[in-house]
């Protein structure tokens, strides 16, 4: 088991990053996550994943009986595939 932090942070304060100790910046390649996305789906197991997420959302359509929060939810779940195909895209390209 692992040992507890010593100083634990509330509320929110989880979500912020911990401060660096390099003054310096984040170069514009470091902030840019499209060549993390571009490796991490590279290969045919990234293929594969891809292949699923696409046919999950973007190739799904629901009936003419899917309520209003389904389509909504299906909706979140195709921008988000988009979002890492653009990204995939992108890191590739680059």
């Amino acid at each position: 088991m692992a040992d507890r932090p010593m100083i634990e942070r509330t509320g929110w304060d989880w979500l912020e990053p911990p401060l660096s100790s390099d003054p310096a910046p984040a170069s514009a390649s470091d902030a840019d996550p499209a060549p993390s996305f571009a490796r991490c789906f590279a290969g045919t197991d990234g293929a594969r994943v891809l292949a699923v997420l696409r046919a999950m959302t973007l190739d799904r359509a629901l009936g003419a009986e899917a309520s209003e929060a389904a389509l909504r939810h299906l909706e979140g779940q195709r921008q988000l595939v988009a979002t890492i195909l653009a990204l995939v895209a992108r890191g590739r390209a680059g």
